[in-house]
C-alpha cells in the first residue's frame, strides 16, 4: 500500500493511493495515517481494503507529510561511505545520531525557507524509515519486523548551525520546513530489498545526488537495532537514514548552497518524488 495524508496544513485526511495513481479517502476507515494506525495488525486491516470502494478524492489537493504526528524524529549522519569521502570525514565506526525537531516537517512538496542569517543552506535526499511496532533492544534479525514502511525525506540542513555554532547538530537540522516527508508511506511488503533503492536530487534541473541506499554503512535493519539500544522506538517514529554524495557542502572546487527562487526536486525508487520551491523567511 502507498498511505498519505492530503488536504490543507493541519487538517490533512488520510488516504491510501489506487493502481491508477489516484487518491482514496480513508477517513471512514481510520483517524489519521500515524501511531496505532501503523500497526501490523491495523496495517493488516487497511490492506484488507478493496481501493474502489473508497470515496475518490477530486482534484489535485496538497500532499502532507505521510506520517501524522511524528513522536521521534532520528536522523543518521555520515551513513554512505561515498557521501563521508566528499566530506572528508572518517566513516564512523558506529551510527552518528541526532534528532530534527518535529516541527521542521513539512509536505514533500512545501516551500522550503532558508532561515534568517543562513548562510548555508544545503539538500540531503534521504531513505526514511517509519516504524510500525514498538522496538526495544531487538536484535537485527528482528528489526525490520519493527518497520511499517519506507518513504523520501529532505533532510535540509544548515551547514554554519550545524557545525560552527557549537554543540550537536541539531540547530542546523531543525527550522522550520527543513523535513520534506512523503508523498506517500510504501508499506514493506512492497519493497523487496531498502538496500538496493536508486535515489536522486536535483537543483534548478541540474542532477547534483545521483546515489544508491547500497552505499549505506549501516543498513535499516542495524539502524533500527542499533538505535532500540538507546531509546524505545514507537509506531509512527521517523528514521532518516543518511545521504548520498553529492550534497552543497561536497561541491568541487566550492560548495553551492541553496538561494530563494531555486527549486529542488527528488526521489527514490519506488518511493514516489518532492519539489520543494525554496523561498526567503518572510
Amino acid at each position: 500500500m502507498k498511505l498519505l495524508r492530503y488536504g490543507a496544513r493541519g487538517a490533512e485526511k488520510p488516504g491510501l493511493l489506487d493502481k491508477d495513481g489516484k487518491i482514496r479517502d480513508l477517513s471512514q476507515h481510520v483517524p489519521d495515517i500515524g501511531g496505532a494506525v501503523l500497526t501490523p495488525d491495523s496495517l493488516a486491516r487497511l490492506a484488507k481494503i478493496d481501493p474502489a470502494t473508497l470515496p475518490l478524492v477530486d482534484g489535485n489537493p496538497r500532499y502532507g507529510a505521510c506520517v501524522g504526528n511524528i513522536g521521534k524524529f532520528i536522523c543518521v549522519g555520515l551513513n554512505y561511505s561515498d557521501h563521508a569521502k566528499e566530506t572528508g570525514a572518517e566513516p564512523p565506526k558506529e551510527p552518528i545520531l541526532f534528532m530534527k525537531a518535529t516541527s521542521a516537517v513539512v509536505g514533500p512538496n512545501d516551500n522550503v525557507m532558508i532561515p534568517k542569517n543562513s548562510v548555508k543552506t544545503d539538500w540531503e535526499v534521504e531513505l526514511g524509515v517509519v516504524i510500525g511496532r514498538e522496538a526495544r533492544y531487538v536484535s537485527e534479525k528482528d528489526a525490520l519486523d519493527h518497520v511499517a514502511g519506507y518513504c523520501v525525506i529532505n533532510d535540509v540542513s544548515e551547514r554554519a548551525f550545524q557545525t560552527e555554532r557549537g554543540g550537536q547538530w541539531v540547530k542546523g537540522k531543525s527550522a522550520d520546513t527543513f523535513g520534506p516527508t512523503g508523498p506517500w508511506l510504501v508499506t514493506k511488503d512492497e519493497v523487496k530489498d531498502p538496500q538496493n533503492l536508486s535515489m536522486w536530487l536535483d537543483v534548478d534541473e541540474k542532477r547534483y545526488q545521483n546515489g544508491s541506499t547500497k552505499t549505506m554503512i549501516f543498513g535499516v535493519a542495524h539502524l533500527v537495532h542499533y538505535i532500540s539500544q538507546f531509546m524505545s522506538l514507537q509506531p509512527g517514529d521517523v528514521i532518516s537514514t543518511g545521504t548520498p554524495p553529492g550534497v552543497g557542502l561536497g561541491q568541487k572546487p566550492n560548495p553551492i548552497y541553496l538561494k530563494a527562487g531555486q527549486v529542488m526536486r527528488l526521489g527514490i525508487e519506488g518511493l514516489g518524488e518532492q519539489r520543494q520551491q525554496v523561498i526567503a523567511t518572510p
